[in-house]
C-alpha cells in the first residue's frame, strides 16, 4: 500500500493546485463610451434660421430612427454597383491579405494555447565515451598496487607459488575493461508539464484570442472602405460621363450658333468677330471633351484595380454612359450610441485594449514561481540489442519549481512596459470613437449642404436656360448683339456642368457617409479567392462589450522586484 500511496496523494495534491490556480493581472472589462444621445449637425440644421431661397427642400434626410442597412449600396438601386461591390470583396488583394493576417493570428493564439499542455518528445541516441579513468587509477597507484601483486616476494605467492601472478591478471584485465572507451545506446521519452497555477498561459491565450479579434475586425474595416471605395470611384465615372455628354451636346449647340452665325455674315447681318467668337466659344468647349475623357479611363482603371483585375477589364462593361445612381429618400443613420457597434476601427481597438490588458497579466505572472511536472523513461545498455532487455530500464519523475530572486530590473521594466501599453490602448480607444463621431457629423453635414446646393444650381440651370433662349431668339430677330447669346450659351454650359457635378457629388457624399457610419460589413459578403483562406464572418458584439470607458485600467501593484 505504501508504493502506492506517495503518487496518489501527488495527484491528489497536483489536482487541488490546478483547482486553485488564478490568473494574477488585471481582468478586462469592456470599456465605456462617452457619446451625445444624438448626433450634432441635424439639430444644428433644425435650430438654424432658414434663408430665404427659391431651391426646393431637401430631398435625401438623414433619420434617426433605425440603424443603416449594412447592404446600404442596394439603396442607390443599381445592379451594376451591387455587382462590382460583390466581386471587389471577392477579388480585392489587399481584402485577402487581411484574410491572411487573420490566419496568421489565429495560428498564433493555437501556439499559445498549447503552451498549456503536457509537452511530450521522444529520444534517442548514441554515444562512444572515453571517461579518462585510467588517469585517476594511475595518480591513485591502484597499478602500483597490482604489480605488486605478481611479484615473487608478495604474500600470496608465499602462501600459493604463482597465485598472485594469476590475481595481477586478472586485475589488469579488470582495469583495461574498466578504462576502455564506451559504448552507450539510449532511447526513450521526456515529458513536462506547465501548472499555470498564476494564470501566465491563460494570460497568453487571453491575448492572442483579443489579437485575433484585433484581426478580424482589421478586415472588416478593409472591406468598409473597399464598398465605399468602389461605390465612389463608381460614382466619379458616371460623373465623368454624365459631363462629356453634357460637354459634347454644348459642342453641338455652339457649331449650331457657329453655322447660324456664318449664315448670318453672309448676308451682313452679322461680322466676322461674331463669327471668330463664336469659333473661339466652340474650341474652348471641345478642349474640355478630353479631360473627361480622361476621367473615365482613370475610373475604369481604378475600378478594375479595386476588383482585382488588369486594366482595361470592365471598359466593355462600363463604357456605356448612364446616370449618377440617385441617393435615397430616406437615409437611416441611426443613435450615436449604436456607432461602437457598427464600426471595425472601434471595435478593432477594443480587441487591442484587451490584449494589452492581458500581456500585463502575463508580466505579472512572471513575478510567480513556475511549477512543472517533468519525467523521463527509457532504456539505456552498452549494445543495441540490450535496449530491448527489461533490465535496462531507467525513469525519473517528479515536481520542479523555479523562482525569479534577481533579474537585474528587469521583470519590473516588462511589468511597466505592459502598463503603459495598455495606458496607450486606452486612450487610442477613446481617440478612435471621438473620431468616429467626428467624421458621422461632418459627413451628415456635407451631405446636408450639398443637397441644399444642388437644388440651389437646378434652380440655376433652369434660369439660365429661359435667359439663353431669350437671348437666342432675340439675336435671330436683331435685338440683341452675338455677344449676349455667347454670355449666356456659357453661363448655361457652366451651370448645367456644374449640377452635374453637385448631382455626383452628393452621391458620393452619401457613400462617405455610409462609411462613417461603419456599415457594410455585417453584410453577408464573405472573402475568398486565391488565398484559399475560409470566409470570414464577424459577429456583432453585444452592446455591453461595445461601450467604451474613458480611464485606463487600474494598474496591479508588482508583487516584487
Amino acid at each position: 500500500m505504501k508504493p502506492t500511496a506517495c503518487p496518489a496523494r501527488l495527484c491528489a495534491l497536483t489536482l487541488a493546485l490546478c483547482l486553485a490556480a488564478c490568473s494574477v493581472g488585471p481582468d478586462f472589462h469592456a470599456p465605456h463610451a462617452d457619446v451625445p444621445p444624438q448626433w450634432h449637425d441635424p439639430q444644428a440644421a433644425a435650430s438654424a434660421p432658414q434663408a430665404a431661397s427659391s431651391a426646393p427642400a431637401v430631398a435625401s434626410v438623414p433619420t434617426e430612427d433605425s440603424d443603416p442597412d449594412p447592404r446600404w449600396w442596394t439603396s442607390f438601386a443599381d445592379p451594376t454597383l451591387d455587382s462590382l461591390i460583390s466581386r471587389a470583396a471577392n477579388g480585392n488583394l489587399d481584402l485577402q491579405e487581411a484574410v491572411l493576417r487573420i490566419v496568421e493570428a489565429r495560428t498564433q493564439e493555437q501556439s499559445a494555447a498549447a503552451q498549456g499542455l503536457p509537452n511530450v518528445r521522444a529520444s534517442g541516441k548514441y554515444q562512444r565515451e572515453q571517461l579518462g579513468a585510467k588517469g585517476f587509477l594511475e595518480e591513485a597507484g591502484v597499478y602500483n598496487k597490482v604489480d605488486q601483486l605478481g611479484a615473487p616476494n608478495s604474500p600470496i605467492n608465499a602462501i600459493a607459488p604463482g597465485a598472485g601472478a594469476a590475481l595481477e591478471n586478472g586485475a589488469n584485465s579488470a582495469l583495461n575493461t574498466l578504462t576502455s572507451p564506451l559504448n552507450l545506446w539510449q532511447v526513450g521519452f521526456d515529458a513536462s508539464w506547465e501548472l499555470d497555477l498564476f494564470g501566465r498561459v491563460r494570460r497568453s491565450v487571453e491575448s492572442a484570442n483579443a489579437q485575433t479579434e484585433a484581426a478580424i475586425e482589421s478586415r472588416n474595416d478593409a472591406l468598409v472602405s473597399l464598398e465605399a471605395e468602389v461605390a465612389q470611384t463608381y460614382m466619379q465615372l458616371r460623373g465623368a460621363q454624365a459631363l462629356r455628354e453634357i460637354t459634347q451636346s454644348l459642342v453641338d449647340q455652339q457649331r449650331d450658333i457657329l453655322t447660324l452665325t456664318q449664315n448670318q455674315a453672309k448676308v451682313g447681318l452679322a461680322s466676322q468677330v461674331d463669327v471668330k467668337s463664336a469659333a473661339s466659344q466652340l474650341a474652348q468647349t471641345q478642349a474640355q471633351v478630353p479631360q473627361y475623357d480622361q476621367q473615365i479611363a482613370e475610373a475604369l482603371n481604378g475600378l478594375a484595380y479595386l476588383l482585382g483585375e488588369p486594366p482595361g477589364t470592365l471598359a466593355d462593361e462600363l463604357s456605356t454612359p448612364a446616370a449618377v445612381p440617385p441617393v435615397p429618400p430616406a437615409v437611416p443613420v441611426g443613435l450615436p450610441s449604436t456607432l461602437a457597434r457598427r464600426r471595425p476601427d472601434i471595435r478593432e481597438a477594443e480587441a487591442n485594449l484587451h490584449a494589452a490588458t492581458a500581456n500585463v497579466g502575463v508580466a505579472v505572472a512572471q513575478f510567480y514561481p513556475d511549477i512543472s511536472l517533468t519525467g523521463q523513461v527509457g532504456t539505456r545498455a552498452s549494445v543495441a540489442s540490450g535496449l530491448t532487455h527489461w533490465s535496462s530500464l531507467f525513469y525519473s519523475f517528479g515536481p520542479s519549481i523555479s523562482l525569479p530572486i534577481f533579474e537585474g530590473g528587469a521583470l519590473v521594466s516588462n511589468l511597466h512596459l505592459s502598463q503603459a501599453q495598455q495606458q496607450q490602448a486606452a486612450l487610442d480607444y477613446r481617440k478612435t470613437v471621438l473620431m468616429a463621431l467626428r467624421d458621422v457629423d461632418n459627413a451628415l453635414a456635407v451631405y446636408r449642404t450639398d443637397q441644399a446646393r444642388r437644388a440651389a444650381l437646378a434652380d440655376s440651370v433652369d434660369a439660365q436656360q429661359v435667359s439663353f433662349d431669350l437671348a437666342r431668339d432675340s439675336f435671330r430677330k436683331g435685338l440683341v448683339t452675338f455677344i449676349n447669346v455667347l454670355d449666356a450659351e456659357r453661363q448655361l454650359g457652366d451651370a448645367r456642368q456644374q449640377y452635374a457635378q453637385g448631382t455626383m457629388q452628393v452621391s458620393t457624399d452619401l457613400v462617405a457617409l455610409y462609411k462613417a457610419l461603419g456599415g457594410g460589413w455585417q453584410a453577408d459578403t464573405p472573402v475568398s479567392g486565391s488565398t484559399g483562406a475560409a470566409p470570414v464572418q464577424a459577429q456583432p458584439q453585444g452592446q455591453g462589450q461595445a461601450q467604451t470607458q474613458g480611464q485606463p485600467q487600474p494598474q496591479p501593484q508588482t508583487p516584487g522586484g
